[in-house]
C-alpha cells in the first residue's frame, strides 16, 4: 500500500462509532471552499430536484447519502488501495440552490463548481435529480473542453422539451450539454437504457449525434466484459466524466428513485462496470436520483454512496499518478 499522503482522513470508527459525530461524506473532514487549497478531490452535495417531472424527493439524497456513507470503510480490497492515503479528500458541503427557480439554480450550481475546478479540485457529487449534471459539466468543460462521458441510466436524458417549452428538466441535461459543446457525442456511451418511450422517435436525436446507446437487451446479450470493452473503446484516452443514475439499477436494488424501471442491472454488475473505468482520464463524477422518501430503509442511499466510493477510489488513484 502507498505511503500515507495526507491527514485528510475519515474519522476512525475504532475511536468514534460510526453512528456518532456529524455526518459528512465518508466521515471525511468538512472543508469550506475558502480553505480548500490543499484538497484534491471534493465530495459535494447538490440537494435539488426542481427538474423532476413526476416523483420528487432526490433533493433529500445528499443528506441521507452522507448518513449512510458512515458504513464505508477505507481500504478497497479489489484495487488494493487506501484512497485517503493517495489523495486529499474532503466534504465541501452542499452547493447553493433555489428550490423555486430552475435557471437560478443552474447558475448557482455552476458558480460553485467553477470555484471548485479553478482550484484544481476534482468534483465527485451526490444529487439531486439528473439535471444537476448540466451545470457541473458547464464548469468542467470551461476548464477542459468537450468531454467524453460514461453514463449509467435507464433513460438517455437527451429529450428536448417538456410541457411545451421547458428546456431544463431531469430528462434533458445531456441534450443541452451536447448542444452547448460540453460533451463530445461521439465519446458518450450510455448503459442500461430501457423502459417505454413517449414516441418511437424519443431516442433518435442522440443516435443521430453519434451517442453509443447500449440498451438493456444488448447489455445482457453482450455480457459485462464485452460491455466494458465497448465503454473503453468509445471514450478512449481523453478526458471523461462518469454519471450514474441509480435508476440504471433494477428497482429491487434501488427502489428509492424517482423514475424506476424494472429489468435493470444488479449492484454487483454496477461495481464491476465502475471498476472497469480504472485508468481512464476521469475529471469528475456524480451519483444522482437517490430519493429517500421512496425508500425509508435507506438501502438506495447505501447503494448510491457505495458506488460513489468506487468512483472516489479511482479518482484518488489517478490523483496520485498525476502527482507523480
Amino acid at each position: 500500500m502507498a505511503e500515507q499522503y495526507n491527514s485528510f482522513t475519515p474519522i476512525d470508527s475504532n475511536t468514534t462509532p460510526r453512528y456518532a459525530g456529524i455526518a459528512t461524506f465518508m466521515r471525511l473532514p468538512y472543508v469550506t471552499l475558502a480553505d480548500a487549497a490543499s484538497v484534491d478531490i471534493g465530495l459535494i452535495g447538490v440537494p435539488w430536484d426542481g427538474g423532476t417531472t413526476n416523483r420528487a424527493g432526490a433533493r433529500h439524497g445528499p443528506r441521507q447519502m452522507r448518513d449512510l456513507s458512515s458504513l464505508m470503510r477505507r481500504f478497497h480490497p479489489t484495487f488494493g488501495i487506501d484512497p485517503y492515503a493517495l489523495a486529499n479528500c474532503a466534504d465541501l458541503g452542499d452547493t447553493p440552490v433555489n428550490p423555486i427557480v430552475i435557471e437560478d439554480t443552474l447558475e448557482r450550481v455552476e458558480r460553485f463548481y467553477r470555484q471548485v475546478v479553478e482550484q484544481g479540485i476534482v468534483p465527485l457529487s451526490a444529487g439531486g435529480d439528473h439535471l444537476v449534471s448540466l451545470p457541473i459539466l458547464r464548469a468542467l468543460a470551461a476548464r477542459h473542453g468537450p468531454l467524453g462521458m460514461v453514463h449509467f441510466d435507464a433513460h438517455t436524458d437527451t429529450f428536448d422539451r417538456y410541457f411545451g417549452g421547458c428546456k431544463y428538466t431531469h430528462g434533458t441535461p445531456f441534450r443541452r450539454a451536447v448542444e452547448e459543446g460540453l460533451l463530445d457525442p461521439t465519446r458518450i456511451v450510455q448503459i442500461g437504457i430501457r423502459g417505454g418511450l413517449y414516441s418511437e422517435n424519443d431516442d433518435a436525436w442522440g443516435l443521430e449525434q453519434g451517442i453509443r446507446v447500449i440498451r438493456i437487451e444488448e447489455y445482457f446479450d453482450l455480457g459485462v466484459e464485452a460491455v466494458i470493452q465497448e465503454i473503453r473503446r468509445v471514450v478512449g484516452t481523453e478526458k471523461t466524466y462518469v454519471s450514474f443514475d441509480v435508476d440504471c439499477l433494477d428497482p429491487v436494488y434501488a427502489p428509492g428513485t424517482g423514475t424506476p424501471e424494472v429489468g435493470g442491472i444488479s449492484t454487483h454488475d454496477a461495481q464491476r462496470l465502475l471498476r472497469s473505468l480504472r485508468g481512464l482520464d476521469l475529471v469528475g463524477g456524480d451519483v444522482v436520483e437517490v430519493a429517500p422518501p421512496f425508500d425509508p430503509s435507506g438501502n438506495t442511499a447505501l447503494v448510491g454512496v457505495t458506488l460513489m466510493w468506487e468512483i472516489l477510489c479511482m479518482l484518488a488513484e489517478q490523483s496520485s499518478r498525476q502527482r507523480g
